[in-house]
């Protein structure tokens, strides 16, 4: 298994890194303003990639959360397969002849086209992607894959498209879903404050002392459309345990109370405004309450479709309440919700960041017995690799040139005891319960639960390394435009769970690292690390 999930993984890195190059390089607005064939490579090419880059996420996903047995005969039919030399050469001629064509292709497309240029180009394409998949993982291989998982292949494309069409709906849904926005927001104004300022031509909307102007993007279509893919995604991850077609019923319901939750957001919003928090609603509030409705919603649906026999095959009150799971993401769950709380009520300065501490703290006592079963033990290794992850981190920011920061104006103006207060609980968050909720997360359930359905009973030490590679993305998603060195960190810190087969590794590397640039920050002032 792990030789199949290095071919995966590389095979996977040869594509992104491709691709990011390939993307850097070509300018595909140009082709688009060709005719004939060039002009609907321009127009299409760009979603046929993402839906195709969809659709391995999603299949390879629900394969190992699902299908890890028939993945594991998968991979034992490929391992008796070498990697070809003879493919990857011809994946490297396709390419080069990819590139010439490219560099003709993008030279005239715009005053000349050229059909036949484009279509060998496109042909070439696909056959380096081909060559490529082909030298990695034979052919017999990708057979045997598809029969094996039955038919996810068809849900992870139906899946895709959905994903890649949504966009393109959301665009046309945008102007009348901003409309109605507007009219049902000043109706509920309206229930509330006789006050009101309704500028239908300009979308604005508000009273005389605070008003916002109800833009397509605040029409509530990315919220609908983000607990509809979650919903879609949770339905056909536990199609088994939910019934149908009374399950589907949720869907709508849940899209449609998302989109009232948006309206009683931007109520909210303007009212916040009015009452002369104007900082407070234009800052926390605006940017953190969409999220804590949506996190909202989407627990709202997992319960009633765990809870409800009307949508579930069985109550399943009894096995949420044993989730083993539940122990290993509450206190990082807890550390989110804290998050945007204390986010929407923020101005200029996150003041109840205390509340991440203790939502934490709370949901580690609670849980500790079942922690005592781990090994909390680890080595001087872990700490040297978490001063080395440190490092690149803090370098990051000084290759990239990122200006540093000193300390935020609010607290450096604030009282000392207020002061000293709000620095103790954020370097006893950061460096304490952080690494220790994120590493139960990622390491603890993530990166096992990718091997095997009972990832509780999965040793660090049987980790796959496409399960560590995926595990580590996410990880370096959650930390935004530091997402290299958050890859790279959640691969340090995966590996060294894996080294010794024990947790206290890697929350001993995470929460050293996270001890260093702690120290730096204060030392040096450098707040934009934090």
């Amino acid at each position: 298994m792990r030789s199949f999930s290095w071919r995966i993984a590389s095979l996977a890195a040869l594509f992104a890194v491709e691709g990011a190059a390939i993307s850097l390089w070509l300018d595909g607005e140009l082709l688009t303003q060709s005719h004939g064939l060039t002009r609907a490579i321009g127009k299409w090419a760009p979603d046929l990639v993402r839906g195709a880059i969809a659709f391995a996420i999603i299949f390879f996903t629900f394969a190992f959360l699902q299908r890890s047995e028939a993945l594991r005969r998968v991979a034992e039919v490929s391992n008796k397969f070498k990697i070809s030399p003879p493919l990857l050469a011809g994946h490297i001629g396709a390419m080069l002849s990819f590139l010439s064509l490219s560099a003709l292709l993008f030279r005239i497309a715009p005053k000349t086209p050229n059909d036949v240029v484009a279509a060998a180009w496109l042909l070439s394409g696909m056959t380096a992607v081909a060559l490529a998949a082909l030298a990695f993982v034979p052919f017999i291989a990708w057979v045997d894959l598809i029969r094996r998982t039955g038919r996810l292949w068809a849900y992870a494309a139906a899946v895709a498209v959905v994903a890649c069409s949504i966009g393109d709906v959301a665009r046309v849904l945008w102007r009348p879903a901003s409309v109605a926005t507007f009219y049902l927001v000043r109706a509920l104004l309206g229930t509330i404050t006789p006050n009101i300022i309704a500028d239908w031509s300009a979308m604005r909307l508000g009273t005389p002392n605070f008003h916002v102007v109800i833009a397509p993007e605040c029409s509530g279509l990315e919220g609908a459309g983000l607990i509809l893919a979650f919903g879609l995604l949770w339905l056909l991850l536990f199609r088994r345990e939910c019934r149908f077609p009374h399950s589907l019923l949720l869907l709508p319901a849940a899209v449609a109370l998302s989109f009232l939750l948006n309206i009683v957001r931007i109520t909210a919003l303007i009212l916040i405004g009015n009452a002369g928090f104007r900082e407070m609603a234009t800052r926390g509030f605006h940017s953190q309450a969409g999220w804590i409705f949506f996190n909202g919603v989407a627990a709202a649906f997992c319960l009633v479709l765990g809870r409800v026999s009307l949508f579930s095959v069985s109550s399943r009150s009894e096995e949420v309440a044993q989730n083993p799971s539940t122990a290993y993401l509450l206190p990082f769950l807890a550390i989110l919700a804290a998050g945007l709380i204390s986010g929407a009520a923020t101005a200029s300065f996150e003041w109840l960041y205390p509340l991440r501490f203790l939502a934490a703290a709370l949901a580690l006592w609670m849980y500790r017995k079942r922690y005592s079963a781990l090994n909390w033990n680890f080595g001087g290794t872990a700490v040297l690799a978490g001063a080395l992850v440190a490092l690149v981190w803090i370098g990051f920011d000084r290759v990239l040139g990122i200006a540093s920061s000193g300390m935020p104006a609010d607290l450096l103006a604030a009282p000392l005891w207020s002061r000293l207060g709000w620095l103790a609980f954020r370097v006893i968050a950061t460096c304490l319960t952080v690494p220790i909720a994120e590493e139960l997360a990622f390491r603890g359930f993530l990166m096992r639960r990718l091997v095997s359905a009972e990832f509780d009973s999965v040793s660090f030490r049987r980790v796959s390394i496409l399960a560590l590679l995926l595990s580590s993305v996410l990880f370096g998603a959650l930390h935004g435009h530091r997402w290299i060195p958050g890859v790279l960190a959640g691969l340090v810190f995966g590996f060294l769970a894996m080294r010794r087969g024990r947790l206290g590794d890697a929350v001993a590397a995470h929460a050293t690292a996270n001890i260093v640039i702690a120290a730096y920050v204060l030392v040096f002032h450098n707040w934009s690390l934090w």
